[in-house]
């Protein structure tokens, strides 16, 4: 079975085509549990997300910010395995038909085996991967897997990144870059700053894919701001937080869904 890049690829150019970014919203596999993180994705796709990320918790998320880190840990706590983070995708794109990517860093995967973790996203009807700590230089063997099976390789560019490395990297990416806003990890911010935009700015001169911007995004201002110089705003501290504030599961999936809302206006006022 192939993957879903090419669905993913028609979500992005159909947010483009309504003049609006695209809202992806991040959440770990396994939280709180495997079932409510499923039923979490779920209730952003109602609230108006247009493409999930689903993470691989990891013991170093050296990305993360401590919000995501706790739930990784609650995850892990929980006895999550690769094979619940499959089981979330598959039952996510089954019941939405939204592309459902994985966000992991390289080490779970090398473990796992690529071949074997490529062939198994694509079954579960996953549209790719975002790879954080996957150097380009080092990425051929995962690369010829993911094309093989139908998969985006998303990789993530930096402020520091040079014009030359920016043209390296995008040249060897495929669904979307993952334009990280601001040097240091994942969390919300007060702001998200001048530097995320002329990072897409330089970021586009080199690739015609969808450049999308993550860290720091967690209202509908600021959805709005980034919205208005990228193709997709990408939220994940948020989401996480609202579920970890929540006294119950059920109120963690309603402030997600809510949340999801109030953002999906925020994409459309660009």
């Amino acid at each position: 079975m192939s993957g879903n890049i090419e669905l993913l690829g028609t979500i992005l150019a159909a947010a483009r085509a309504e003049d609006r970014a695209a809202l992806i919203a991040y959440l770990p596999a396994g939280f709180p549990t495997v079932d409510g993180g499923i039923e979490a994705v779920k209730a952003v796709i109602a609230g108006g997300a247009d493409v999930v990320e689903i993470g691989l918790p990891h013991s170093d998320p050296v990305l993360d910010g401590p919000v995501i880190q706790t739930a990784d840990d609650i995850a892990l706590r929980g006895g999550v395995r690769i094979a619940d983070v499959m089981r979330t995708v598959r039952e996510a794109y089954e019941a939405t038909g939204v592309p459902i990517l994985v966000m992991t860093y390289w080490n779970p995967i090398d473990r796992y085996g690529v071949e074997r973790f490529t062939a198994e996203l694509a079954e579960a009807g996953g549209a790719g991967c975002i790879l954080p700590d996957l150097p380009v230089q080092e990425s051929a063997l995962w690369r010829e897997h993911a094309e093989k099976h139908g998969l985006a390789t998303v990789f993530v560019v930096a402020p520091s990144s040079q014009d030359a490395r920016l043209a390296t990297i995008t040249a060897a990416g495929s669904g979307f870059v993952y334009a990280a806003s601001l040097m240091g990890v994942t969390g919300t911010r007060a702001s998200v700053g001048a530097q995320a935009q002329e990072l897409v700015g330089r970021t586009r001169a080199t690739t015609d894919l969808p450049v999308c911007v993550g860290l720091g995004v967690s209202n509908a201002g600021q959805a709005a701001e980034v919205a208005g110089f990228a193709d997709g705003v990408i939220v994940g501290s948020a989401f996480v937080k609202a579920m970890l504030d929540a006294p119950d599961e059920a109120a963690g999936l309603d402030a997600v869904r809510s949340l999801a809302g109030e953002l999906a206006q925020g994409v459309r006022k660009r």
